[in-house]
């Protein structure tokens, strides 16, 4: 059912775009591997989470709600592809408590997500919260909601935001959550062989 950089010439091709995303971002991949995107599970409570405004982005980008799509639209739009390619980063912090650490770890594995939409031709591409895209290109802390999104082909959504509750994804994919003490892993998927954009 999944497959990890071990079967053909395409799994190969996956693993040197990672790698070449990797080297132009200035970070690694920590684990990856491809899966049906069938095997994905959707849950509407991801999006009840998302109200709750724990992360702070509710209604403040065209990817969070509630100004991104339903969590139908993008389910269709993630299962037009018949596999995901799922990968991590992973960071050190000094503890639980370190913030700044896992903020910065974000920004690499923004930075990485980035990069890897860019080697993929702009294919649909979902991170860790919000889309950070306009902080990259633009250097702003925000997102331009409401205001008209400047790069909608370069968006890249909110798993959550799509219903994907990242631990339960962590277990079908196979790759670790929690890759022990004193450290912060971040997850993206690409939509492999997909038909539209985000």
């Amino acid at each position: 059912m999944i497959e990890s950089g071990r079967q053909g010439s395409q799994i190969t091709d996956y693993k040197n775009i990672l790698l070449n995303a990797a080297l132009s971002a200035g970070t690694h991949v920590h684990e990856w591997t491809i899966m049906p995107a069938a095997a994905l599970v959707f849950s509407a409570d991801m999006h009840d989470y998302c109200k709750t405004n724990v992360c702070g982005n509710y209604g403040k980008s065209w990817t969070c709600p509630p100004a991104c799509e339903s969590i139908e639209e993008q389910k269709k739009k993630i299962l037009s592809g018949n596999k995901v390619l799922v990968f991590t980063t992973k960071h050190s912090i000094e503890d639980s408590f370190d913030y700044e650490g896992m903020d910065r770890g974000r920004k690499w594995h923004t930075l990485l997500t980035c990069e890897v939409k860019r080697q993929f031709n702009d294919a649909v591409v979902y991170g860790a919260g919000r889309c950070p895209v306009c902080g990259i290109l633009e250097g702003k802390d925000e997102c331009s909601f409401p205001n008209p999104c400047p790069f909608p082909q370069k968006k890249i959504g909110s798993m959550e935001a799509a219903g994907i509750n990242v631990t339960e994804l962590s277990k079908t994919a196979g790759i670790a959550y929690n890759n022990g003490p004193d450290t912060v892993t971040f997850f993206s998927m690409v939509v492999l062989e997909s038909t539209t954009s985000t």
